[in-house]
């Protein structure tokens, strides 16, 4: 049924596209591809299920855990390899390898720890009731989904349009050095940026992590790719455009595991991503202006 078909997309791709916004903002105001972004996301897919499992803790309880760990682990990722790197003023390239170490070093550490087996969040964390409209069976985990991640985006949106803070953001993001001349605390927005966008990864490993009923070391692997794919295709940088862009490749995938087979569904959804960036190189809403120093 397409109706059913089009909810279980929606959930989808509001994952993808809550983990794309974390990705983005990094690149908007730090100007730094963050490769580690993946491991964080499964980072906090184990912060919720081990804070849940040893602790006792609902279900809202391991969020706001794994929302606050993978902050903190953004924030030390910052602190320890990023600002270094600022201070030297060092090449893009050199960020991008520097965070793909920090990446492996997470995942064997968590391997290490843990094991390389799937780990499932505990008996009875989602509630099995479900509502039914015109036919359509939405679970209460697509529900909740679906509406905190709607609700971050609104905030996140509306926080960088409408305050201080935010308009403090695009500044930076226009030009950290003009953003310090007029007085704009930029190394401290710096971390606050690395903080929220890993929180973001981290709550998108949870619900990744509840949707498939499986955590392991390697899953963000694959949702990294996907990210990269989605900011590439809303445009490097801008927050609308990840949000569009994780919807329309949620969509994709969802659309062609249903009418063409799931061996197919990175091949369709990809290669939907590539027709439309050879229609619209720059992405959907993305510039060809060069950051300011």
């Amino acid at each position: 049924m397409l109706e059913q078909q089009l909810v279980n997309a929606l959930s989808l791709g509001c994952v993808y596209a809550l983990f794309a916004l974390g990705f983005t903002l990094i690149f908007g105001v730090l100007g730094v591809i963050n490769l580690s972004h993946g491991a964080v996301f499964m980072v906090g897919a184990y912060a919720a299920v081990q804070a849940m499992a040893r602790f006792d803790l609902p279900l809202w309880g391991g969020l706001v855990f794994a929302f606050l760990f993978c902050g903190l682990l953004g924030l030390v990722i910052d602190v320890l390899v990023l600002k270094p790197l600022r201070a030297r003023n060092a090449p893009h390239l050199i960020p991008m390898i520097a965070t793909i170490g920090v990446a492996i070093i997470l995942n064997n550490g968590v391997q290490g720890l843990f094991g390389a087996e799937n780990v499932r969040f505990p008996a009875g964390t989602i509630s099995g009731e479900s509502l039914d409209l015109a036919g359509i069976h939405l679970t209460a985990l697509e529900l909740g989904i679906i509406l905190l991640s709607f609700v971050l985006m609104a905030v996140l949106m509306l926080s960088l349009k409408r305050t201080q803070l935010g308009r403090a953001l695009r500044a930076i993001a226009e030009s950290p050095r003009a953003a310090y001349l007029l007085g704009i605390n930029v190394e401290g927005l710096f971390y606050l940026t690395s903080f929220a966008a890993a929180a973001l990864g981290g709550l998108a490993g949870v619900l990744i992590g509840l949707y498939s009923n499986a955590v392991f070391p390697l899953m963000g692997q694959p949702m990294l790719h996907k990210g990269i794919a989605v900011i590439i295709l809303g445009g490097m940088g801008d927050i609308r455009g990840a949000m569009l862009g994780g919807l329309f490749l949620g969509f994709a995938e969802v659309l062609s595991v249903a009418y063409i087979g799931s061996n197919m569904r990175d091949a369709v959804a990809f290669g939907l991503l590539f027709l439309v960036l050879l229609v619209r190189p720059k992405g959907l809403f993305g510039t060809l202006q060069e950051r300011k120093v």
